[in-house]
């Protein structure tokens, strides 16, 4: 659903009050959290969607590490996960969706969890994920709102997937894009997490639906904040660019676009065109995480991602301009 009608929805909803509730639905949060006890607190989300590849067990594979991203993009360690599945069985084998569910629980095993439920429902297109429950202690909970000024922007995998995607679609991707594309998407995020858990960082959120600008600019609202982004500085997969400068550009992205165009500034308009910010509003399937770290602290983050083999892309900087503004530089 696109950002802005997600918000104007929420917004309607009655409040969830709470002394042990830290985080509800009420917040540009990636899940929700529940204190249990002074030193432990329960962490959940949930997230399905349709297939975005055609192997089905890669595709349980990539919406098991989606699911299992929001937990990571706060510091949690999962726990548990319960299958949502919607299956056209009238119309796809029982292996296909044996495939699928196979997939997911061979990542769900890899980030340390387990599978022990969930639902299924009769639906003609398919439709996979995860709700998931982790745990953290509440002192150790990394949340979206607390970016400070002069703060560094580290990025944690390349974005473009959507846009390689939808070249492959039109059969304009090569074999290596689509398979770069696939394998980021694959990835868990629980190294970055690691990362974060071992260097003191301020803030952070995973780059899925919005896009990198969408849940960058959801970032700096919930910090009170702006962001500056250097282009040149972020990793990009192998043919986003070019997906985008022939127009195969997912529909989700004009979404995004519209939702951050209000508070988006781009220094040079020579450099970065609309093919640029179709880039930068690409929406995300298994995205990285996007971090805010003070200055003193970044190159530590940098090694110990580096470390555990993580990318790791110094792309910006918190600044002090109106909150939820975001300048693009070269």
């Amino acid at each position: 659903m696109p950002p802005g009608v997600l918000a104007r929805v929420l917004c309607h909803l009655p409040p969830m009050l709470d002394e042990n509730l830290l985080v509800g639905h009420d917040s540009f949060a990636d899940a929700g959290v529940y204190r249990l006890r002074p030193d432990l607190a329960l962490v959940q989300t949930l997230d399905f969607f349709t297939p975005v590849v055609d192997d089905p067990y890669t595709f349980g594979q990539i919406a098991a590490a989606n699911a299992l991203s929001d937990l990571y993009a706060m510091g949690a360690e999962p726990l548990t996960a319960m299958n949502i599945v919607c299956f056209p069985s009238r119309l796809l084998g029982p292996e296909v969706l044996v495939a699928i569910l196979k997939g997911g629980a061979d990542k769900v095993l890899e980030a340390g969890a387990l599978i022990i439920g969930g639902h299924s429902i009769e639906d003609h297109e398919p439709k996979y994920g995860l709700a998931v429950t982790g745990i953290v202690h509440p002192d150790k909970l990394i949340k979206n709102d607390a970016a400070c000024y002069g703060d560094i922007l580290v990025l944690t995998k390349p974005i473009g997937s959507g846009l390689v995607l939808t070249a492959a679609k039109a059969e304009a991707a090569g074999a290596r894009e689509l398979e770069a594309a696939i394998k980021t998407m694959q990835e868990l995020n629980r190294a970055a997490a690691a990362a974060m858990q071992e260097v003191s960082v301020h803030a952070a959120t995973d780059v899925t639906g919005f896009g990198l600008l969408g849940h960058a600019q959801e970032l700096a609202l919930a910090s009170g904040v702006s962001l500056e982004l250097s282009f040149g500085q972020i990793p990009l997969l192998q043919g986003a660019l070019r997906a985008a400068g022939m127009g195969l550009i997912p529909g989700g992205a004009y979404a995004n676009q519209k939702y951050v165009e209000a508070g988006l500034t781009i220094a040079d308009a020579k450099i970065i065109g609309a093919r640029e910010v179709a880039v930068l509003c690409d929406p995300q399937t298994s995205g990285g995480l996007l971090i805010a770290v003070a200055p003193e602290n970044a190159g530590e983050l940098v090694a110990a991602l580096q470390k555990r083999h993580n990318l790791a892309a110094v792309i910006g900087r918190v600044t002090g301009g109106q909150a939820g503004s975001i300048t693009i530089l070269p």
